[in-house]
């Protein structure tokens, strides 16, 4: 308090001038005087209680910047310390590493060959050109790439912009350089930075479009395929795998392991020194169990038909009834997978998937769903025999029109006029829909003692309604309808959603809501005709670079269904009448074995009809079931029987020796079985020493043929380096 009192004048007769201190520690005086009240209660700062000691506060603030100091001196030391003594080794390596860039070499992807060994896709070798990603930005490089290789500057700079090899990796400005250009590049390193060459491979499909669904395409590996790649397998960015078919399926199988260079670079990025180099190593060979001449008959009886106008697309699945293995798959329309090498165009692309050229890429085989129509009539006719529902003695009288569920609900018979009385057997082989009307309304009736579902059950112990597990992608379920699945499709319109007779009676003879796949069908029939359906495959076996097989496939019994001996045999019989009765063995002229068969006609809305029709040989020993489907092709007489049969043959015949399997491929190599003729065999032969590869010259010289099971035809030529058909 006395302080406070204290007069100006006595204050500037203090020992301590303030000129000797600044203005450090100094508090005006009326702040002062109001503020010692509150430093006394502890209020204030202590800077400012302390206010009147500036040599103390200083003495303070030295002491904590020495402590500072100290501590960040000292967290430095440590840190120093750990670096060169605790972790010198560790960071010695990383410093080591950052010398060395190790840059992945793609490997050949494994032969794709057909059962009997003949190679259905290869590979080829192809100088590429490629280009770091920062050569987009340096005009001059472009400008002389461009100058080089004859192709415009907005192209190469365009491929050179393309991430989607990966945003790190070099890009493909070029395949199949030339050797002149290869050398000007590497003797002008200088003038072309950046920019290197590889020699890289790249499928070929010596057969153009030969089982295109079943060996697929190859592509660049997706963000989405990275990710999910499986456990062991090593895919970089930038690398081939397959997107469908086999190539997709046995990609793991078919592809190498990587090459590696381990490159010496200076602090710019500069290559010093190539330390080591590993090959690549080529991928596994695949074998199908696909037979090259039938595939062939199977593709080209398609596209004939399809071609001329007897139907708008078709489908057939050629299968060993004895152990499942896929003998032909073919669709048409096709493709040929050579579009897809290098890449495709977004225009091809929106051709491949457009309603007018009928969808080329889908394997209708495996994922289009069709009515089953009256091939289905063979399965409920098993039903019915097996719950009880009909007999060998049961008999049917067929006036055209039936009325089982009221006069109110009639429904006809595809023929009009009637069948008049028939059993079992010869609803079956005149495919009167009465008979399999009755049939439904006996299951409908005893719905409460067998269950509603009970002839759905039954029909689905061949395959319907469920995936195969065939061993290609892209495979339906199809559908066959029940009371529960028919409630949640109409779950919004309730009175539409009760199970009624008349579903019945169109689900049994394969119309209504049933969808079925050929592949189906084929399975189904295997089980008609020998008891057993086995799961679907297309793999044979797998061998490995020194040729020795390391994965072969074994037969698996997908069902077996509840089958007596006598039932089997009373619907073989029916389908055995199907082909005499109606004079379908004429399609069949000189074989010396019999057929069974059972035709099928679709109605689907907003469309022609469509035609199918399900056989299979020898009738008392099956080998071999065909299946097809004619998309509007009303008639199965003029399509689907006839289409059916050529392939029945060609399987028949390739098995007795009687099929020339002799193939000629686009690059002129001609592959001849031990039955070809003797100037194939000679052909064959000479074959094997031309050097002719995809790139570099004419192939085919316009007129080669492919001599198979009596066909003959134009492979067109290839113009040098675009590889474009014409």
């Amino acid at each position: 308090i006395r302080r406070s009192n204290t007069t100006q004048k006595d204050h500037l007769k203090s020992k301590h001038p303030i000129n000797q201190v600044g203005t450090v520690g100094v508090v005006p005086k009326k702040q002062r005087t109001e503020s010692f009240s509150a430093a006394s209660a502890g209020q204030l700062p202590r800077e400012v209680q302390y206010a009147g000691s500036p040599g103390e506060a200083l003495r303070e603030r030295f002491v904590a910047m020495g402590v500072l100091s100290l501590a960040v001196f000292g967290a430095l030391s440590v840190k120093l310390w750990s670096m060169q003594i605790l972790n010198a080794q560790e960071y010695g390596r990383k410093a080591e590493e950052n010398l060395y860039t190790t840059v992945y070499t793609p490997a050949p992807r494994g032969v794709i060959y057909d059962a009997s060994g003949i190679p259905l896709v290869k590979n080829r070798s192809s100088h590429t050109v490629l280009a770091s990603p920062d050569v987009a930005q340096d005009h001059d490089v472009i400008m002389r790439l461009s100058a080089l290789l004859g192709i415009p500057y907005e192209v190469v700079r365009q491929r050179i912009l393309d991430a989607s090899s990966g945003a790190q990796n070099n890009r493909v400005v070029t395949n199949d350089a030339s050797r002149r250009n290869l050398a000007f590049i590497s003797e002008h390193s200088g003038a072309f930075k950046g920019v290197t060459t590889e020699l890289r491979t790249e499928r070929v499909y010596p057969f153009g479009t030969l089982a295109a669904h079943v060996l697929g395409y190859t592509g660049t590996v997706s963000d989405e395929e990275l990710a999910t790649a499986t456990e062991g397998r090593q895919i970089q960015s930038g690398d081939v795998v397959g997107k469908s078919g086999v190539e997709a399926s046995y990609d793991d199988l078919l592809a190498g392991d990587h090459g590696t260079r381990t490159l010496l670079t200076d602090a710019s990025g500069t290559v010093q020194e190539v330390v080591s180099v590993t090959d690549p190593t080529s991928g596994n060979d695949v074998y199908l169990t696909v037979r090259a001449p039938v595939q062939q008959v199977a593709d080209d009886t398609l596209r004939a038909y399809v071609s001329e106008g007897t139907c708008a697309a078709s489908a057939v699945v050629c299968m060993d009834c004895r152990d499942g293995s896929i003998v032909a798959m073919a669709n048409y329309p096709t493709y040929s997978p050579e579009s897809f090498v290098g890449g495709i165009s977004a225009q091809v692309w929106e051709e491949f998937n457009t309603e007018e050229s009928h969808y080329p890429l889908m394997n209708r085989s495996i994922a289009g769903t069709y009515p089953a129509a009256s091939t289905f009539k063979a399965f409920t006719a098993m039903a019915a025999l097996t719950d009880g529902i009909a007999n060998a003695g049961s008999s049917y009288n067929c006036t055209g029109t039936w009325t089982g569920f009221g006069e109110n609900y009639p429904q006809n018979c595809w023929l009009l006029t009637g069948h008049g009385t028939l059993d079992l057997i010869g609803g079956i082989a005149n495919s009167c829909d009465t008979v399999f009307y009755e049939i439904a309304k006996g299951f409908f009736d005893r719905r409460r003692d067998l269950g509603l579902d009970a002839m759905q059950d039954y029909v689905r112990q061949y395959g319907f309604g469920a995936r195969t597990g065939i061993d290609l992608s892209g495979e339906a379920e199809g559908r066959i309808p029940t009371a529960d699945w028919k409630a949640e499709y109409f779950k919004d319109a309730p009175e539409e959603g009760e199970w009624q007779g008349g579903d019945m009676s169109n689900m049994v003879i394969g119309q209504g809501y049933v969808l079925v796949t050929p592949l189906q069908i084929a399975c189904g029939y295997c089980g008609i005709a020998t008891g057993t359906v086995y799961k679907p495959h297309v793999l044979k076996e797998v061998r490995n670079s020194l040729g020795e097989v390391v994965l072969e496939h074994k037969p698996e019994v997908l069902a077996t269904p509840t089958q007596s001996p006598n039932n089997l045999s009373l619907v073989q019989e029916g389908l055995r009448q199907v082909m005499t009765l109606n004079d379908y063995t004429r399609f069949f002229e000189g074989v010396d074995y019999t057929v069974a068969g059972k035709t099928g006609t679709a109605e689907v809305q907003g469309k022609e009809d469509y035609s199918l029709f399900a056989c299979y040989a020898p009738a008392d020993d099956p080998h071999y079931v065909v299946a097809i489907i004619c998309e509007e092709g009303p008639s199965t007489v003029t399509s689907a029987i006839p289409m059916a049969a050529e392939v029945l043959k060609a399987a028949m015949a390739y098995d007795s020796g009687e099929l020339t399997d002799t193939l000629r491929a686009l690059d002129g190599t001609i592959y001849a079985g031990e039955d070809a003729t003797e100037a194939d065999k000679l052909a064959a032969e000479r074959s094997k020493g031309d050097s002719a590869v995809f790139g570099s010259g004419v192939y085919g010289d316009g007129g080669s043929t492919l001599s198979v099971y009596s066909y003959s035809g134009n492979f067109g030529t290839y113009d040098e380096g675009s590889q474009n058909r014409r």
